[in-house]
């Protein structure tokens, strides 16, 4: 498995990792993997968001049914 090697970490990004790893029993190279590989995610949504199909609902009508569904609340 690659390793990857972090310079420049800002101190108290370092110490808030830390307080987590403390909290979860676990490592701070542990924390910071699951969190790399959550945020990496995102580089797929615009290749998921493309392969969604077009429904032909607009912004204003979406907002609308969701408003009308919270006023019968």
């Amino acid at each position: 498995m690659p390793s990857l090697y972090l310079r420049n970490v800002p101190v108290e990004v370092i110490e808030r990792l830390t307080r987590v790893a403390e909290r979860e029993r676990t490592s701070v190279s542990a924390v910071a993997i699951r969190e790399l590989a959550d945020v990496s995610h995102r580089a797929d949504n615009r290749t998921l968001l493309a392969a969604l199909p077009d429904t032909d609902v607009g912004l204003d009508e979406v907002v609308g049914a969701m408003n009308a569904g919270r006023a019968e609340r």
